[in-house]
């Protein structure tokens, strides 16, 4: 019933109305059940329950280090996120991660980072092999009446081709063991992260898990305005139908290894930090790169929001390392070389190919991780 809820039918590409609701109302609307398959980031009791919950059935499997890879936004970019991951396969040295995070282009690539190398044939073509060279197509005179500027028929094509009911199978598998891939979504209207268990999902099974699964995917990589949003049916309250809009978890939060509300937390007496290591895979680069702004609007904007993006990413970079030096965990960084040609809206496939064949190089030679010291 639950996932029925979440999986009702979507608004389409087009622009649509809405229905005013409070939050209060949202609160009301939404299932007890939905703890389960998600949290708000900023929650700190939900963010403290989940990690108790996931530590507890971890350490019961016998496994009391806890190893986090959290994999930035960054659209095409994410091309060199995905080499690093079949990289550092061939590298062998490539850990088993109890949790695996994805915000934007980065919810597409956990998945497959979350399953393990069996699955990098699979995240070489997906990022390699030309097929995201469609997702950018134009709607024509479509967009005059549209809430963006492209269709997402073609990123939920691409969805829907890698995320399947084997992918499904095997993460509900790799729950059952403990092991956590959260994907982060922002929900537009109450302006907040919104982590989503996506083993809990899976584990649920049928078509309407795998409905939601890939819902929540899309509207992770949903950039506002370049994609539509993704309306996700919660429930009802007082006889009406309340609904979600959700986009990019980018928004709000370039990358989630530590949720928000957790930023300050510290172990309970008598309670030991669980020893561990975060890994934060950047797809993009870090430091400010220098240009002349032309005065037009849409470069001084464009410009604008990528130097808000690199400043929030900074920022949320120097929260997560606070976090882990406090709690005793190791943590490093990767990022795109300063000196690579890249773009986050080139999806040409030999850009991508390129990008992916310096990511995995980089980390066959044991080059894409630092300390950042």
């Amino acid at each position: 019933m639950l996932l029925a809820l979440f999986t009702a039918p979507l608004a389409g590409c087009a622009s649509f109305s809405r229905e005013d609701f409070t939050a209060d109302e949202a609160y009301r609307a939404t299932p007890p059940a939905a703890a389960d398959i998600r949290f708000n980031a900023a929650d700190g009791a939900a963010a403290v329950a989940f990690s108790n919950r996931t530590r507890r059935q971890l350490e019961s499997s016998g496994d009391r280090r806890v190893d986090i890879l959290a994999i930035s936004g960054g659209g095409a970019d994410g091309a060199y996120g995905a080499g690093v991951m079949v990289g550092w396969t061939r590298a062998k040295t490539r850990p088993t991660f109890e949790v695996v995070t994805g915000v934007s282009t980065g919810a597409l690539i956990a998945p497959f980072a979350f399953l393990g190398p069996h699955w990098d044939k699979t995240l070489r073509d997906a990022y390699a092999g030309g097929k995201a060279s469609q997702v950018l197509k134009g709607q024509g005179l479509g967009v005059l009446f549209s809430s963006s500027l492209y269709s997402p028929e073609y990123l939920r094509a691409l969805v829907e081709t890698y995320c399947t009911s084997v992918m499904l199978h095997e993460i509900a598998q790799e729950h059952a063991k403990g092991r956590r891939l959260l994907i982060a979504t922002t929900n537009l209207d109450s302006q907040q992260t919104v982590v989503w268990d996506m083993g809990a999902i899976a584990t649920r099974g049928g078509p309407e898990a795998l409905k939601l699964f890939r819902e929540v995917l899309v509207a992770s990589a949903a950039i506002p305005g370049v994609f539509p949003p993704v309306i996700i049916p919660i429930g009802d309250a007082d006889g009406r139908q309340i609904d979600e809009m959700h986009v990019d978890g980018g928004v709000t939060a370039p990358f989630v290894s530590i949720p928000e509300g957790l930023y300050f937390w510290d172990a309970p007496e008598g309670q030991t930090s669980t020893p561990g290591r975060i890994f934060v895979l950047v797809n993009g680069k870090l430091d400010p790169s220098f240009a002349v702004v032309r005065g037009r609007a849409p470069t001084i904007l464009g410009r604008t929001f990528d130097t808000m993006m690199k400043t929030n990413l900074r920022a949320h970079i120097a929260a997560n390392r606070a976090f882990a030096e406090r709690n005793n965990m190791d943590f490093e960084i990767a990022e795109v070389p300063r000196d690579a040609e890249s773009g986050s809206l080139n999806f040409q496939p030999e850009s991508m190919r390129r990008l992916f064949k310096l990511g995995e190089d980089t980390a066959v030679a044991g080059k894409a991780w630092s300390q950042l010291d």
